[in-house]
């Protein structure tokens, strides 16, 4: 972790100090800035491996600086909110961010959430890379690379997504999150399951990370692809 760039917008001052103090003691690389616009600037000058956007930042509030990363770039954003049952929460969400964190947050919490979410980055080839790896299974028979659902293919060797032909641009949440329903096809994947296996949680986080990150994806591949299984979950129709 010792050469991750991280980019921090927060404007107050002593939890902007505080925590780039902190995160430098863990190895990061930090550029501090106290509002969205200096924070964009310091985005594109600098092109860090991660983003932690404060949602209420003067300028160029956290939500809009998170769109505008996110139009230029497929970078990690975690988004940091004071209230945990705020719109703030599901607007980042929306916006593009890929977590959020809850505002008072421990250090330790917050090294833990920024390792969870490179970790999936640096492996966006798939839950346990098992889709990126070779094309045959162990007893030497050629295993399916391209996944074909209707008019959607998934290339899980070339981390490629295709809807009637035409390529389809995806973050790396988004295709890790369609690589789990793609290799289970019809089955019901719970939110639980799928908060463990596509953002690393090993416990009960929020699933307003799941559904909306859903509702993104349904966008991109078709709203009818993705099913809701209501009190269960949800399934890609196969």
């Amino acid at each position: 972790m010792a050469d991750t760039h991280v980019l921090f917008v927060e404007d107050d001052d002593v939890i902007r100090e505080a925590t780039q103090l902190a995160l430098e003691r863990d190895g990061f690389v930090v550029t501090a800035m106290p509002d969205g616009l200096a924070g964009l600037e310091a985005f594109r000058a600098n092109r860090p491996d991660i983003a932690l956007l404060d949602v209420m930042v003067p300028g160029l509030d956290g939500v809009s600086l998170c769109r505008r990363i996110r139009d230029e770039s497929t970078v990690p954003v975690i988004m940091l909110s004071a209230r945990a049952d705020s719109i703030d929460v599901v607007l980042g969400l929306e916006a593009g961010a890929d977590d959020y964190v809850t505002k008072p947050f421990d250090g330790a919490v917050l090294v833990a959430r920024i390792r969870a979410v490179l970790r999936r980055f640096g492996h966006a080839s798939g839950p346990d890379d098992r889709a990126g790896g070779g094309n045959a299974d162990p007893d030497g028979l050629v295993v399916e690379t391209v996944l074909r659902f209707g008019d959607l293919e998934v290339d899980t060797e070339g981390m490629e997504v295709r809807k009637g032909g035409e390529t389809v641009a995806l973050t790396p949440t988004e295709m890790r999150l369609l690589l789990e329903f793609s290799t289970a096809p019809n089955t019901v994947l719970s939110r639980d399951r799928l908060l463990e296996r596509v953002w690393d949680y090993g416990w009960g986080g929020d699933t307003r990370v799941v559904d909306v990150h859903v509702q993104r994806l349904r966008g991109k591949i078709g709203q009818d692809r993705i099913e809701t299984v209501r009190g269960f979950g949800y399934k890609l129709r196969g």
